[in-house]
């Protein structure tokens, strides 16, 4: 009976449509930007100098960038549902592309909380996680633009023109504004396709043709770290060309001028998501809704750019789960713009900190934290100072992984290999994570620390 409620109320067309006119007026609008692939320092505020990303870059001025940003599991279907859950994959239990919420999950979800609490919803572009009968996100939105798949780069028109996939969300995002309930304050889920590849076309990175000039003039740096025998030097569950993330390096980055190709394309698909904040927001200040829109901007996970000779996402490195994160919100005080964080936040707090901005109360279910002591300065005490990593997705040239990160070291274990492989660093002497203490004796004290810290943070995200 409990579950036919709540997906009545989930369903019903008039779902959480009441708030007082006042409230409504006080509670701010509030827009969620997420990237697909989005490495953390491909922005030109995290120090990369040849990326242009200016009107990011202002983003992260007029408001607070994180700069230890990261995901529980790096891989899109998971993370996204982390992202609308603020739990970890251990609790909401999505670790593919084919298992959806239950009604009772995506009802706990941050959009249908907020809808419940009299926000219009709307969300567009990459939804990545399985729909079902039970709970069909289609119909839990006010305004759905968005699709479970992968959507593609290039989306024929009626008129026979291509419409980039980037420009086709901007559209989007233009046409909620304009079609939103006005009596209500909205809460807008937006997930460019970019900068993710477009598996099994040989262009990969398919960016609009009006950048194809751009990055023309330079040379980007190889990869730090990504030689064969850098590639070599990993546990022998991944030093091997059946790693997908191998397979992936020599389709993207096995050459010099391949890698340049690639890695430019890369860089544009961002440029152009740049592009599209900034229309986004002029679309904000032409309709007066600037001044009470909080914007939340992050990526959904990494991505190697042959950074331990490999492609892709999915390990537990630096490059596969740090993310750009940026929180604006208008009404912060000019004390605290600009500001750089280095606690350690995590898509699972997402959830949370959108409640918190809505003064909307955060469910139990939640397990992550509101960013909004952080935003304001402050650091409560009791804030984590590591986390647990997990990647269980079935492929046979991914083995599953977990551990611990976000620490003075970083701790992974393949547990499906027999004996189980693992990975130790010293970030602090080693930040490309080169040098594995877990084959060295001298290592051993704080290898079975880490063990220990792992079942423990284990435990805690599985909700045990």
């Amino acid at each position: 009976m409990k579950r036919l409620l709540v997906l009545l109320l989930l369903l019903a067309p008039g779902a959480g449509h009441t708030i007082a006119a006042a409230d409504a007026a006080a509670r701010p609008n509030i827009i969620v930007l997420l990237t697909d692939d989005h490495r953390w320092d491909a922005l030109g505020c995290a120090g990369n100098a040849i990326i242009r990303t200016p009107h990011l870059d202002a983003l992260a001025a007029e408001g607070v960038r994180f700069r230890n940003a990261y995901v529980t599991t790096a891989i899109c279907c998971t993370s996204r549902a982390s992202i609308l859950s603020g739990q970890y994959a251990l609790r909401n239990g999505i670790h593919d592309f084919r298992t959806p919420f239950t009604g009772e999950a995506l009802a706990m979800t941050y959009p249908q909380v907020l809808r419940e609490a009299g926000y219009h919803v709307g969300y567009i572009g990459k939804y990545g996680v399985a729909g079902s009968k039970e709970a069909d996100p289609a119909k839990a939105y006010d305004y759905w633009r968005a699709m479970s798949g992968q959507p593609k780069y290039e989306n024929p028109q009626p008129d026979g023109t291509i419409k980039h996939h980037t420009d086709l969300v901007a559209e989007q995002c233009a046409e909620f504004l304009e079609t939103r309930a006005k009596d209500r304050p909205f809460c807008l889920s937006v997930s460019y396709k970019a900068p993710h590849c477009q598996d099994g076309d040989p262009r990969q990175f398919i960016y609009h043709e009006r950048y194809r000039g751009l990055y023309a003039d330079v040379a980007i740096p190889p990869a730090r770290n990504g030689s064969d025998s850098d590639f070599g030097s990993l546990p022998p569950v991944l030093a091997t060309e059946k790693n997908e993330g191998r397979v992936r390096w020599h389709l993207r980055f096995s050459n010099p001028e391949q890698y340049q190709t690639m890695v430019k394309g890369y860089y544009r698909l961002i440029t152009g998501v740049d592009d599209a904040v900034a229309r986004l927001r002029k679309e904000l200040e032409a309709r007066g809704l600037s001044e009470n829109t909080v914007i939340v901007f992050l990526g959904d996970h990494g991505f190697y750019l042959g950074e331990h000779g490999l492609a892709g996402k999915w390990y537990g490195h630096e490059e596969s789960i740090r993310i750009p994160l940026i929180v604006y919100d208008p009404r912060l005080e000019k004390a605290r713009r600009g500001g750089t964080p280095g606690a350690i936040a995590l898509n699972i707090d997402i959830a949370p900190t959108v409640l918190e901005a809505a003064g909307v109360p955060v469910p139990a279910s939640m397990q992550g934290r509101s960013l909004w002591p952080l935003v304001r300065g402050e650091t409560p005490v009791d804030w984590r100072t590591d986390f647990f990593y997990e990647h269980r997705f079935d492929h046979p040239g991914i083995p599953k992984s977990e551990g611990v990160a976000g620490g003075s070291h970083k701790y992974l274990r393949y547990y499906e290999t027999d004996p189980v492989q693992e990975e130790l660093y010293d970030l602090g002497t080693d930040p490309g994570e080169m040098r594995n203490l877990a084959l060295e004796a001298a290592g051993q004290d704080v290898l079975a620390a880490m063990r220990r810290r792992t079942d423990a943070l284990r435990a805690g995200a599985a909700g045990e």
